[in-house]
């Protein structure tokens, strides 16, 4: 039972998790909060880039809210695993993960009243871009630190080309590849549940994306608390 609740075993299933929260996010922001990204920075750059040049259905505002909020939260994420023990970063990592989901669900009690990129209150996309941004700035950093290969949890450019360039048909050796499959599926089919979620309301969308968090994150406290005997059996028989 231990070996099947080891962290080694569970953080990545935890990754995948949180990458279907991605897809939904990316829902949310860009179909919900009026064309801007509060995970993926590479679309919200080129966006901010089109607000400026005075493209239409895109707002300077939201985009550069989103940049800053993200950048907030990477900084963030980058302390805490910075001042973990290199023997513990899962631990630390867990602790961000909690801030997550305690800054999703800020989000999707801002997101009460709100049905597609019409608030209740003027503020109101403002306050769901900034929480989001944030939280999803504090994970990158996270998941950077902790260096789990194939799973980012946001991006997928990198992910889908490894696919192809280590493919037999590129004469690679296909490794990694069952994560990087269910890094795909799992931001495609939290996309696609968002976009189903937000013909309701935002609120529905993210209360979906809070519920997979905290899902995520408890199934991480489980596998933690399951290889704490072990860990402290090894060090009595050292």
């Amino acid at each position: 039972m231990t070996k099947l609740w080891s962290v080694d075993r569970v953080l990545p299933l935890v990754l995948i998790g949180m990458t279907a929260v991605t897809g939904l996010l990316d829902a949310v922001s860009f179909l919900g909060l009026g064309h801007v990204f509060t995970a993926n920075m590479t679309g919200n750059v080129v966006f901010l880039a089109f607000a400026i040049a005075g493209v239409a259905k895109v707002s300077v505002g939201r985009s550069f809210t989103a940049l800053l909020a993200y950048l907030a939260g990477a900084t963030l994420g980058g302390r805490i695993m910075a001042r973990s023990e290199s023997s513990s970063p899962v631990r630390s990592a867990l602790f961000v993960f909690v801030i997550e989901f305690v800054l999703l669900s800020c989000a999707t009690i801002c997101a009460i009243g709100c049905v597609e990129d019409v608030p209740k209150y003027p503020s109101q996309l403002y306050w769901i871009i900034a929480f989001t941004a944030v939280a999803m700035g504090m994970r990158n950093a996270t998941v950077r630190k902790l260096g789990v290969p194939e799973l980012t949890t946001t991006v997928l450019t990198m992910t889908i080309t490894g696919l192809a360039a280590d493919s037999p048909l590129a004469e690679g050796s296909n490794r990694g590849w069952r994560r990087r499959i269910a890094g795909v599926v799992a931001m495609f089919t939290g996309a696609g549940f968002g976009a189903l979620a937000i013909r309701h309301s935002v609120f529905l969308a993210m209360a979906i994306a809070s519920g997979i968090s905290l899902l995520s994150t408890f199934i991480l406290i489980l596998a933690l608390r399951a290889s704490a005997p072990a860990s402290s059996q090894r060090q009595v028989a050292a």
